[in-house]
């Protein structure tokens, strides 16, 4: 296989009041991202999950893997996941991962936005099985699209905004989740399949 990017360096600060948020725009996978897009399309066994917000079932808006270590599950919106095995792929690129945001992650949460329609609402990582001030990392493949940041309280912020590219690395920790809630709304353009896989450690509880 190819390789997938030249290398452009460690993760860059992103300065964001209340927040602790790195971003790398290209990662090493030894693969071109949408090779690996598209066997992680092709391989993965998506689910059409319905989730519990304030009260109402609402099914997501795009289809949804668990995978992971046998002792990390995750509990959310009214779900319930147990994790899959690690595959060769994900465990790959889970320690390209780990290399990148130096923090070791025991699962991954796999999101597959179809198109231009499939969206995640804004939300904060912040169950208790992630801890007081767990490190997310989220690695974009395939279509840009925009990831969105609103502060939990001060409404003098105006929403943060940022562009993720295919490749790109975003970690948020410390308070982060605690402050900020993040989301990826729809959007009227078309746009080609995304998938972002977002890497946590679960404390078994």
């Amino acid at each position: 296989m190819s390789n997938l990017f030249a290398d452009t360096g460690c993760l860059q600060r992103i300065e964001i009041p209340d927040a602790d948020v790195w971003c790398r725009p290209r990662l090493e996978l030894h693969a071109w991202p949408e090779e690996v897009m598209r066997q992680l399309i092709a391989e993965t066994p998506w689910r059409s999950e319905e989730i519990t917000v304030f009260g109402r079932r609402h099914r997501q808006p795009r289809l949804t893997a668990w995978y992971g270590d046998a002792e990390a599950r995750y509990r959310y919106s009214g779900l319930d996941l147990a994790p899959l095995p690690w595959t060769e792929l994900l465990a790959r690129i889970r320690r390209a991962v780990e290399d990148a945001a130096g923090c070791p992650f025991n699962s991954v949460l796999l999101n597959f936005y179809r198109d231009h329609r499939d969206a995640m609402g804004m939300h904060s990582d912040d169950e208790p099985e992630l801890g007081s001030e767990p490190v997310i990392a989220s690695l974009s493949l395939g279509a840009t699209r925009t990831f969105t940041l609103k502060h939990r309280r001060r409404k003098d912020l105006a929403p943060i905004r940022l562009v993720l590219e295919s490749g790109t690395v975003l970690v948020m920790r410390g308070a982060t989740q605690r402050h900020w809630k993040h989301g990826i709304a729809r959007q009227s353009r078309p746009c080609g399949p995304r998938v972002n896989l977002t890497f946590r450690r679960i404390s078994p509880g």
